[in-house]
């Protein structure tokens, strides 16, 4: 809640802008989400499929994300923990160790399983954590992760972020992993997955090769990998999700990896959503210099220089459909900017429209807490930059209503 009587003025003030200003903002220079680069309009879906979309896939892996520079499969799975009765008869916990090798190095991430007992098909919510496994939760059987960045955080401290009983007691299961494990967040390029692909004597990635984003997607698909293994799950109701930066990184999974079933974007902002041209709050340029490690090395020309981009992410946004797409912002997020995030998603609906499938249809700023559900969503709740339990109630009804 927004406790400061002035700061409630300024967001309401702000909104109120937002809601009478969508059809007055100059996005002309906007590239052309449906002209190929050889001047041809995309009418159908299947041009879309054949022509403009790996178009758009090439432009983001080699100018913003970077390619993954070659293959690394899961080397071994180990089931380090099982209860079939967690959360008090409600729930089967797993714990696995999933083991990557190469260039002589290991590098090992587990995963954290909660999911729904006695279901045979359910939806099953997939994502990162920001502090470790046993940072979403008081179960005590739930193994402390390594800490990468200072201190360990303690049990629960992430359990507002990931209502585990809630999503459980929906029907839905839940499975996440320590982002630090696949790739840290910090300026370092000698952890983590990067050094198992690297060529003799590389120290860091190429210009074109992969920034933490891409290798955080690189490790939800490989989660998804094994989550296809999994008896006790139907990996075809996998969705994708992420707040924040992790927000950034389940786009670029769920647009790179098409058997996720679902995509969901919470205050993902720059990098993410929220479209570039014109975005208040975290730019291009504040990105790449307060976090470089995020994006490859091609990205630092559009610093100062978002005109000259080819792409914007109401691009990314499209890469997902047909498949069902989520985007939620918060009221006080200015930083993200909830703006750029919902004319994102109302741009990339004309994807959705060549599948005959209803988008976001206005450019009208939504109401607070007034969730559009449907092939393209959207909400903006009141509060801070934050996975809500609001935010979870809406992600849940959207799973039920279009996971099938």
């Amino acid at each position: 809640m927004i406790k400061n009587k002035h700061a409630k003025l300024f967001v309401g003030f702000f909104l109120f802008l937002m809601q009478h200003s969508f059809a007055q903002n100059d996005l002309s220079q906007l590239p052309p989400l449906l002209v190929s680069q050889n001047g041809k309009s995309i009418s159908t879906k299947e041009q879309w499929e054949k022509t403009r979309r790996p178009e758009i896939k090439d432009m983001f892996e080699l100018q913003m994300y970077g390619k993954v520079p070659g293959k690394l499969k899961i080397a071994s799975v180990k089931i380090l923990e099982m209860d079939n009765q967690a959360l008090n008869g409600k729930a089967i916990r797993k714990q696995v160790r999933l083991t990557f090798k190469g260039n002589g190095k290991e590098l090992a991430v587990e995963m954290l399983m909660y999911l729904p007992k006695g279901k045979k098909s359910f939806v099953t919510f997939l994502g990162y954590n920001f502090n470790g496994n046993h940072s979403t939760i008081s179960d005590t059987s739930v193994h402390i992760a390594k800490a990468w960045n200072g201190p360990s955080k303690p049990r629960s401290a992430e359990s507002a972020r990931w209502p585990i009983e809630t999503i459980i007691q929906s029907g839905c299961g839940v499975a996440t992993m320590y982002y630090w494990d696949i790739a840290p967040d910090r300026n370092d390029f000698t952890i983590g997955v990067y050094p198992l692909l690297y060529k003799q004597n590389q120290l860091k990635p190429a210009d074109d090769e992969w920034g933490a984003l891409a290798a955080w997607a690189w490790g939800l698909s490989r989660g998804l990998d094994y989550l296809e293994t999994d008896k006790n799950l139907d990996a075809k109701k996998v969705i994708v999700i992420g707040h924040s930066r992790l927000g950034k990184a389940s786009l670029w999974a769920g647009a790179l990896d098409q058997r996720f079933a679902g995509v969901i974007s919470n205050c993902s902002g720059s990098g993410g959503a929220a479209i570039s041209r014109g975005k208040e709050g975290e730019t291009i340029t504040k990105l790449n210099a307060n976090f470089p490690m995020w994006a490859c090395g091609n990205f630092k020309k559009y610093s100062n220089n978002e005109s000259a981009l080819p792409f914007d992410q109401h691009m990314l946004l499209a890469m997902i459909a047909p498949r069902p797409l989520y985007v939620a912002s918060a009221s006080e997020d200015l930083w993200a900017d909830p703006k750029s995030e919902y004319l994102s998603a109302f741009y990339a609906s004309d994807v959705y429209k060549l599948y005959g499938l209803k988008g976001i249809e206005t450019n009208v700023f939504p109401k607070v807490e007034d969730p559009i559900i449907g092939q393209v969503s959207y909400h903006i709740r009141n509060g801070k930059h934050d996975i809500l339990l609001y935010d979870w109630n809406n992600y849940i009804q959207f799973a039920h209503q279009l996971i099938k």
